[in-house]
């Protein structure tokens, strides 16, 4: 048995309205957990519309009433690295100055295929909508090019050369966004790029207005101009500049929140009134409390924001494979009411 989607209801919620019944946000899951939910098996390689397709049948019977896509492949191309649990956030730089700036294979946004947005729109289960996020974002794509320590000290050596960089990546990012938020099917967009460490913004609040936000600025403005909500998902401590993320970019919405900078409940006391607040259980709570733990947390922000709105139940970040399915569906259970 699964509830019928509506994705009016994600739509209160963005604009800090009461939904019609308790609602659902989540960025991701994973392949094994869309496999299972969908009743599909777990393929040996997924394919772009095959994975989009169970990951949009497994939303659906989740109690979700959108579904997030990645609309082409679009990508920033940086130095092979080996798939570790961890790596140096310098490892793939491939930009350090003007000539290998000048040198580097920028992506083509207008060359971009997006067309697999055509065919899961005519394939969206009656009342969902799909949500789009990009390859990352502004600043973390920055940082995966040049180099988190390189663009401090271009920052700080070659402004102009820091300006041209976050341009290049901004015009593309922009350009991305532009293609395809005018899309019938598509309810809301996502523009993810995470922003702090657990103490502070990557770069000083006075560095992210001058390089980064403007450009968030432009993509939400065109994500505006055609009538639809934006969604920050944004790991890290971003207290220094929550005032320029509402009121200067205006974003409807935030996502990502972690206990250890600030437990959700707290965000939702604190900014509920002027931004949408998804998610935000713990993604360690998640992992390591008892299946009734989460249950009752996830009940407990459910009632606490049910006649104030503005509020959907989800993680602090998605579902990783090592996330114990029970745990997921006693969190989810909370809103949908149904077993799993």
């Amino acid at each position: 048995m699964t509830r019928k989607p509506d994705f009016e209801n994600l739509l209160a919620v963005l604009h800090r309205k009461v939904p019609a019944r308790p609602t659902l946000f989540e960025f991701f899951l994973n392949g094994p957990l869309y496999a299972r939910l969908a009743q599909r098996p777990v393929p040996e390689k997924w394919t772009g519309l095959d994975f989009a397709r169970t990951g949009m049948q497994a939303y659906e019977r989740a109690g979700y009433d959108y579904y997030t896509v990645h609309p082409s492949d679009l990508r920033f191309p940086t130095k092979e690295h080996a798939h570790q649990a961890s790596r140096s956030m310098n490892d793939l730089a491939m930009i350090s100055d003007r000539a290998s700036f000048n040198a580097y294979p920028w992506p083509d946004a207008e060359k971009a295929d997006i067309s697999r947005l055509d065919v899961l729109g005519k394939e969206l289960p009656k009342g969902m909508k799909m949500i789009p996020y990009g390859p990352c974002g502004v600043l973390e794509n920055t940082m995966a090019i040049v180099g988190y320590e390189n663009i401090c000290l271009i920052i700080e050596d070659d402004p102009e050369l820091a300006t041209d960089i976050f341009h290049s990546v901004g015009s593309c990012m922009l350009r991305y966004y532009e293609r395809f938020v005018g899309h019938p099917a598509i309810g809301a967009c996502i523009v993810n790029d995470d922003w702090g460490f657990n103490s502070q913004p990557m770069l000083s609040p006075a560095q992210m207005r001058q390089y980064v936000f403007p450009w968030h600025k432009k993509i939400v403005d065109a994500i505006h101009g055609v009538g639809k909500p934006a969604i920050l998902h944004s790991c890290g401590n971003l207290a220094s500049i929550m005032d320029d993320i509402i009121d200067v970019i205006g974003f409807e919405a935030k996502h990502s929140y972690e206990d250890k900078i600030q437990p959700v409940e707290e965000a939702y006391e604190q900014y509920g009134s002027r931004i949408a607040i998804l998610g935000g259980i713990d993604l360690d709570f998640v992992c390591r409390s008892t299946p009734e733990a989460i249950f009752q947390r996830s009940h407990a922000i459910l009632e606490r924001t049910a006649k104030r709105g503005g509020y959907a139940l989800g993680t602090g970040n998605s579902i990783p494979a090592y996330v114990p399915d029970e745990n997921y569906f006693a969190m989810i259970s909370a809103a949908t009411g149904l077993k799993y």
